[in-house]
């Protein structure tokens, strides 16, 4: 790290707020990782006045620096969300510079054994997003629409390889396929798919049945997440369910997967008269 960064990481650890720091060098020319800056500095907060912070540095004429800044809070509906997919890598492959209490190495702890507590909730965000690319692949595919029902089909691939990971309690970092290289089955069918000479119609119709036996056979353990949370109220507004803190990390995939688990049995409609002839407001509940 370069000598002038150090007053910047120093002044942040000796605050009682922080609970670690980490540096990120950049290695290549091209370095998405750190976005093309030389140097990052990744910093956790028990607390803050906004929950990520960030300012830019310069030094020397072209060097670069950022500083990240987020709360403990954010932190963990990142690594959920999977939203922010490079702070994985910043906190699995960056320096530790300063660490209150061994924080950031129980982080990393969960995330690389087998004591992964977001797991259940994982699964929900990541089976979502699965459902929702799956089916605009389908609809691609039905208008013929190959080319983009081809990279729908990609991604749907994707968010399936991250739930095997997921299943087998680990967390899925950017480079997912090279996590699965053991997994034969999948890694053999993503590697055939994206290779194969076939007409890319024929090698999207080919895995129709593949995705959706895995969707059947995963339903029941990813809508475990969202019951629980709705087992809490009697019922539900669309409006409660987007507000629900614990629900926000659904995002825009959220009502899809609400209709989904309502088409499934898991989910039940309940319909309140408006002041509207024949019209009712429509309230969700859990069995």
């Amino acid at each position: 790290m370069d000598f002038r960064l150090r007053p910047i990481y120093q002044e942040r650890a000796s605050d009682s707020n922080t609970l670690c720091v980490i540096f990120v060098e950049k290695i290549d020319v091209v370095s998405p990782i750190t976005d093309n800056f030389d140097s990052v500095l990744f910093i956790i907060t028990k607390e803050g006045d906004v929950p990520v912070f960030t300012k830019h540095y310069m030094f020397d004429d072209e060097k670069k620096a950022a500083m990240h800044i987020i709360t403990e809070k954010q932190l963990q509906k990142w690594i959920v969300a999977g939203y922010n997919k490079k702070i994985v890598e910043w906190l699995l492959n960056g320096k530790v510079l300063f660490d209150r209490n061994e924080y950031i190495e129980t982080v990393k702890k969960s995330l690389q054994q087998n004591s992964f507590e977001w797991k259940e909730t994982k699964l929900g965000v990541e089976y979502s997003k699965l459902l929702r690319k799956y089916q605009e692949c389908k609809v691609c595919y039905r208008d013929r629409n190959y080319y983009d029902a081809y990279n729908h089909m990609v991604a749907t691939l994707h968010y399936l390889a991250r739930m095997i990971v997921i299943q087998d309690n680990r967390y899925p970092e950017v480079m997912v396929w090279n996590q699965l290289k053991y997994d034969t089955v999948i890694y053999e069918l993503y590697k055939n798919f994206v290779t194969s000479n076939l007409a890319i119609e024929q090698r999207i119709k080919g895995l129709f049945n593949y995705v959706e036996q895995f969707i059947e056979m995963n339903q029941e353990q990813s809508a475990k997440h969202i019951v629980k949370i709705m087992e809490r109220e009697d019922h539900w507004s669309i409006q409660q369910l987007h507000e629900d803190e614990d629900l926000k990390i659904y995002s825009v995939n959220l009502e899809f997967f609400i209709e989904f688990l309502v088409q499934k049995g898991y989910i039940n409609i309940e319909r309140v008269e408006t002041k509207s002839n024949g019209v009712y407001h429509r309230y969700y509940s859990v069995k």
